[in-house]
């Protein structure tokens, strides 16, 4: 009833029919503006901008050619240890000497490389297929290092060529000295297993390790180089750590993927 009588009140005052009406308040106005402006910003991000993702893989430090592990050609027993672990040696090296009932036999490196790993000694009885080293092949000191990246199966095909990647070494205090950077080179499509991560790195272990959450793919990270850097390579901080680098060494990497189109999740 209130309502009607101001009603009929309005149409009994002619002179207030031709004042204007007021359809919002300016605060309105400038909300209504702001949320304009918002959601045209929102659109053209949807359609031009992109989302960035990465995948945190397991990784290790190595020479790019990997390593094998030298077997005993023959049975018998090591009367003499030729070589020292860490010592570089060429194609052909002796390594042990075993007493067979032939004779005195000599067990040689297949490759040149690095001897990472001496698992015989003076004394022990081994039998023809014995691991009795494990050999990194590298030819010279100078040769560059780089990173095995074991990449879960699923996230190998968002991996595009030349995507930078982040390694936080075990050895080097990240919260220092930062993480190291690096690029791929080259992505296997060919799932690892434990054998196949086993006879590339030379250890055993690590090849379980790999492979404990499933058979990952190996992704090859080329380090970028410094000429100023101690380790020779670059890092997230200025100068990185003031020591370089061993080959076999752990990290934990962090590989950005393809970066995906808002609109292609935001639309169905």
């Amino acid at each position: 009833m209130q309502f009607r009588q101001q009603a009929l009140a309005k149409l009994q005052s002619p002179e207030e029919l031709d004042l204007p009406v007021r359809l919002a308040r300016p605060q309105g106005w400038l909300a209504l503006g702001v949320t304009v402006v918002v959601m045209a910003a929102a659109s053209v991000w949807a359609v031009t901008g992109s989302v960035t993702s990465t995948v945190s893989a397991q990784a290790v430090l190595t020479h790019g050619q990997g390593s094998y592990v030298l077997q005993s050609p023959v049975s018998g027993q090591v009367t003499g240890v030729l070589a020292e672990q860490g010592r570089r040696l060429p194609a052909n090296a002796p390594v042990l000497k075993v007493r067979t009932a032939q004779g005195t036999s000599v067990v040689r490196t297949v490759a040149a490389g690095r001897v990472t790993t001496l698992a015989a000694t003076i004394g022990q009885i081994i039998r023809t297929g014995t691991d009795v080293a494990a050999v990194e092949k590298v030819a010279h000191a100078s040769d560059p290092l780089y990173a095995t990246v074991y990449v879960p199966a699923e996230n190998a095909a968002a991996i595009p060529a030349h995507a930078s990647v982040d390694l936080t070494v075990s050895s080097v205090p990240s919260e220092r000295y930062g993480v190291l950077r690096g690029r791929v080179k080259s992505v296997d499509r060919t799932v690892q297993s434990a054998q196949s991560i086993s006879a590339f790195l030379g250890d055993t272990q690590l090849g379980e390790q790999f492979t404990r959450k499933g058979r990952p793919v190996a992704v090859l990270v080329e380090l970028d180089r410094s000429g100023t850097a101690r380790s020779g390579y670059r890092w997230s901080t200025a100068g990185g750590p003031p020591y370089r680098l061993d080959s076999m060494t752990l990290a934990s990497a962090s590989v950005r993927l393809t970066d995906q189109r808002p609109v292609d999740w935001l639309l169905p």
